[in-house]
């Protein structure tokens, strides 16, 4: 699944990945497209307080960065 969070601001990429995941089973992944700068701070708290394994991060385009997170 893949999440275009672009030209949003802190905090609605995470909230948006959060709420992908909810219904996901245990294992699946999903690919977060953000171009907010806190996002490199944001997803990977994220993903150790709620326990989920934050993949890979990758530039995707100019000023955006992909993040690949697997759910807890």
């Amino acid at each position: 699944m893949d999440i275009d969070a672009r030209h949003l601001l802190c905090p609605l990429p995470v909230l948006r990945l959060r709420r992908a995941l909810q219904p996901l089973p245990s294992g699946a992944t999903v690919r977060l497209v953000a171009t907010d700068p806190a996002a490199v701070i944001d997803v990977p708290h994220f993903c150790a307080e709620g326990g989920h394994e934050l993949v890979s991060v990758e530039p995707s385009e100019p000023g955006a960065r992909a993040f690949t997170v697997r759910r807890a």
